[in-house]
């Protein structure tokens, strides 16, 4: 992994991503352009989800068996000529169809990140993961806004076609750019399906891994999906222009996390995870103070998404290191519980906000992340994977040395 390549996998993978949330803050424009109302247009977004979920539980572990110099130049193709579909829709029937399609192959990034982890030295895996890691991170906080501001000047279906050119180029680029591998061994896709699960039951610390990443998306998911509602009612009444911009601040936290692998590297990674976890729970104890001022309000989340993306730069980095040949498989588990962990957040947010406004909803994340450092705290010692363990697993589920 050189520096361009890792650049290269980062924008990628921010691009790819950035594809499930390029309608959110369109909803209001598409559902007047389709004649529906605005609660049903909000079933493009449940749509896309669905079909993202879908997409990482039977296209991910594909990485593990397959030549990903062609998987994921392959994938990211298909979600170009999906992006091309969405603007000419004639109907919202055939948008949701080609909306859930553009999900299940919107996974180029959780292809590229495992093939990271095989292409770096064992003694920089963390650093390059977090880099990449990164890049999907700044593509999820970007997406909005750009999509915003490019549906303002030129229409929603513009930063579709913008996405499907490059999308399509980034496809052209990685099938140049990426190496070949060695063959990996056959298997029968059910045996491969099933082998997730097989995976995550070998591993002791795969297991406290995913449950510290499940409480760490539901706070990030909670706190965000919740600031919209703050940042509308008084005192602020902010515009969904300015909402995205002040989002912008989790960019800085992104920016400042990717680097966070190399405590992994150095063999600090269980320490750090508590670390992060007690610098979120101080982030949130700021945004609840601080709730009528904008500028506490985009300190704390700056400081919250360093410990949120600390977090989980770490556990991908642990699930790498745990099981070399079974890294697509854990990315597979690691998301799929992190989606659904997000999703409770997101719910739970709109539930406190009406119960107690943004006390109970600060109070709901501090909650959520003192379990965290509970599971933390139990789980620690398991928690201290070296940065090459001597550990694969096979497609049986077998720990092999």
């Amino acid at each position: 992994m050189t520096g361009p390549l890792t650049f290269l996998f980062a924008v990628a993978g921010g691009l790819a991503v950035g594809n499930l949330y390029w309608a959110q803050p369109l909803l209001a424009v598409i559902a007047a352009d389709f004649g529906v109302s605005e609660d049903a247009a909000g079933v493009v977004v449940t749509v896309t989800q669905i079909g993202y979920t879908l997409g990482i539980l039977f296209l991910v572990p594909l990485g593990d068996v397959l030549d990903r110099k062609r998987l994921a130049p392959t994938v990211l193709a298909a979600s170009a000529l999906t992006l091309v579909a969405v603007p000419l829709a004639p109907n919202f029937g055939v948008l949701l169809v080609a909306l859930g399609l553009l999900g299940f192959v919107t996974v180029t990034a959780q292809i590229l990140i495992p093939l990271a982890g095989d292409l770096a030295d064992p003694q920089r895996r963390g650093a390059i993961v977090g880099a990449v890691t990164s890049g999907m991170l700044i593509g999820i906080l970007a997406s909005r806004t750009v999509s915003g501001v490019v549906a303002g000047l030129l229409g929603w279906q513009a930063i579709y076609v913008i996405a499907a050119v490059a999308t399509a180029v980034m496809a052209l680029l990685l099938a140049r750019a990426v190496p070949q591998l060695p063959p990996r061994p056959r298997v029968s896709y059910p045996r491969l399906i099933t082998s997730v699960f097989t995976a995550v039951a070998q591993h002791r610390a795969a297991r406290w891994t995913l449950a510290l990443g499940m409480l760490n998306f539901a706070v990030f998911s909670l706190i965000w999906t919740a600031l919209t509602l703050l940042l509308t009612a008084a005192p602020f009444h902010y515009s969904v222009t300015q909402i995205g911009l002040v989002g912008l601040a989790g960019l800085v936290g992104s920016l400042a996390a990717r680097r966070a692998g190399v405590l992994h590297d150095r063999g600090h990674s269980s320490m750090a995870t508590g670390a992060a976890l007690l610098l979120s729970l101080v982030a949130i104890g700021m945004a609840w103070t601080t709730s009528t001022s904008i500028v506490g309000i985009a300190i704390a989340l700056v400081v919250l998404d360093i410990a949120v993306q600390t977090v989980s730069v770490l556990n991908q980095t642990r699930l790498f290191a745990l099981a070399p040949d079974a890294r697509s498989r854990l990315t597979t588990a690691s998301v799929t519980v992190n989606f659904i962990a997000g999703a409770i957040g997101s719910a739970a947010a709109s539930l406190l906000w009406h119960a107690g406004g943004w006390d109970a909803v600060s109070a709901g994340a501090a909650g959520a992340t003192a379990l965290g450092l509970v599971v933390w705290t139990l789980g620690r010692t398991t928690l201290h994977v070296p940065a090459a363990a001597p550990q694969t697993t096979d497609l049986e589920g077998t720990t092999q040395s």
